[in-house]
């Protein structure tokens, strides 16, 4: 059987940079090592995001962004989470088996309330409902980043309970963790997020684009004082987009000195901007014809469902239901 590879992202709005080297891109080239279940997490979603309306198009657009970077449908499923409504019912089977000194030991839950998130069961259950997202479709491998591995560890924790109370209930998932999601900083230097307002769309205007580009924080070094590249935003963004070539010459010019950061960031503006022309045209494209996504999306929700509905009855005949 093909080794099954799921991932989720919260349609919170424009994708940028971050989200795309951090998560996008990896689940993409995921695709050909087997067979790859991504849902758009419109449920995680309902905790921060109260405008029916955003939730509805922003779920949509990055269906339509995710399709654009190269995602192929018929290698995988791309889904609403909330296509699978089952979903919700293993996250409250999983709820009563769930420790709640575990869910109080998780770091995002802290790490919300403290940027000033109000304390909603949904938001200290969000682990649970992310362990019922992987453990629904019999997932091999969760490609995270290092903030989310814990959210692993309880996943796994939650189906090691389940399958010590009913027996053998549940595959256990393991973490791909990618170093990646952490290298990709803002136009401020922090890492690269929208709660931090420092980031770079990758489908943004032309003339947006170039104005966020050029305001990347910097040190005030002269023009003619070398610079140190490993410390530079600017390089460390170009880094991502640039051959390995177009890198060392950068990083020579960095350690010359005799280049002033304006120039350097107007080399990063025209490096990401040819980046992401061909996802552009293919977005472009995507955008002339609605019935394409709705067709991917009811595709992979069917598609999620079958698998869906498999553990579902085994998990419904081992607790009783």
């Amino acid at each position: 059987m093909a080794m099954r590879i799921l991932s989720g992202i919260q349609p919170s709005g424009n994708l940028h940079v971050g989200n795309y080297f951090g998560m996008i891109q990896p689940a993409i080239a995921l695709q050909d090592e087997g067979e790859a279940f991504y849902f758009i997490a419109n449920y995680h979603a309902l905790t921060s995001l109260r405008d029916p309306e955003a939730l509805r198009q922003n779920s949509r657009q990055v269906a339509v962004d995710f399709l654009a970077c190269g995602f192929e449908p018929e290698r995988g499923a791309l889904f609403l989470q909330s296509d699978v409504p089952s979903v919700t019912e293993l996250a409250w089977i999983l709820a009563t088996v769930a420790p709640m000194g575990l869910l109080e030991r998780a770091h995002s839950y802290k790490d919300k309330l403290a940027r000033g998130m109000s304390a909603s069961a949904g938001l200290f259950t969000y682990p649970v409902l992310m362990a019922a997202d992987i453990l629904i479709y019999d997932s091999d491998v969760v490609p995270v980043g290092k903030d989310q591995k814990q959210h692993i560890e309880i996943t796994r924790d939650l189906a090691v309970k389940m399958n010590e109370q009913y027996g053998s209930v549940f595959k256990l998932p393991e973490a791909r963790i990618k170093e990646a999601t952490e290298t990709v900083p803002g136009i401020d230097g922090q890492k690269m997020s929208k709660s931090y307002g420092n980031t770079i769309d990758i489908f943004g205007p032309e003339k947006e684009t170039r104005k966020r580009v050029m305001s990347i924080v910097s040190d005030s070094k002269p023009i003619e004082a070398p610079k140190e590249p490993l410390m530079s935003t600017i390089f460390q963004l170009y880094s991502l987009v640039a051959s390995e070539d177009e890198i060392e010459q950068m990083r020579g010019k960095f350690l010359q000195g005799g280049t002033g950061y304006g120039d350097f960031k107007k080399q990063l503006f025209e490096k990401l901007w040819s980046y992401f022309e061909p996802m552009r045209k293919r977005r472009e494209e995507i955008l002339q014809d609605p019935e394409y996504v709705d067709k991917v999306l009811a595709r992979g929700a069917e598609r999620a469902n079958q698998e869906a509905d498999k553990v579902m009855a085994r998990v419904r005949a081992a607790v009783g239901l």
